[in-house]
């Protein structure tokens, strides 16, 4: 008899222990949208060509410690990615040096065409103000949802760094959220007639 109590009250406290883990957690109910991303169309400006956006993105490459993004020839970045089809975002997580990773950063649901002259010409979905905790803790930093819901584009504009250094580094760029279930329109078929 006193081993079915044991059980019982061991099953509850692993599912608590895992989610109590906030480093590399998904947040629940969510999904890491990389598999989602159109690598074909993502773009970063000002991004050193030896330090570039695939190295704080890409599963394998963000991983890897020595990899990051780096700015070029100041601390901002403007970053644009197109997903393969509509999502729902509900966090960022940002993974960066103490000194060199990011601090504020501006996101814009389905703004394209944006460069660095004209990036504070429009209001951002959101505003993300990073902590250092935030960097080196890989805490996941919740979005404002509602602007979030039918997004096909996300640009992410990096407008500086912890410390005001000249260079800002990022380790890690994750995206969680869910997908929108929409319709193909090429999968659908004429009815015809008869």
């Amino acid at each position: 008899m006193a081993t079915a109590p044991a059980p019982t009250t061991a099953a509850p406290a692993t599912p608590a222990a895992a989610t109590a883990a906030p480093s590399a957690s998904v947040p629940r109910g969510q999904v890491d949208l990389v598999d989602f991303i159109d690598w074909t169309g993502v773009e970063c400006l000002n991004q050193d060509p030896a330090h570039p956006i695939a190295n704080a993105f890409k599963q394998g490459y963000r991983e890897d410690d020595g990899l990051h993004l780096a700015s070029d020839s100041d601390e901002q970045l403007l970053i644009y990615i197109p997903f393969m089809q509509v999502i729902k975002l509900h966090s960022v997580l940002f993974k960066g040096p103490e000194e060199e990773g990011p601090k504020s950063v501006k996101l814009f649901s389905n703004k394209e065409h944006m460069g660095f002259s004209n990036v504070n010409d429009f209001p951002p979905s959101d505003n993300v103000d990073l902590s250092s905790s935030h960097l080196l803790e890989s805490k996941p930093v919740t979005l404002k949802y509602v602007k979030f819901q039918n997004v096909r584009s996300l640009t992410m504009f990096i407008e500086d760094n912890q410390s005001g250094a000249d260079i800002t580094q990022i380790q890690k760029i994750a995206l969680y959220g869910t997908t929108v279930d929409t319709t193909n329109m090429k999968d659908l078929k004429k009815i015809e007639e008869h």
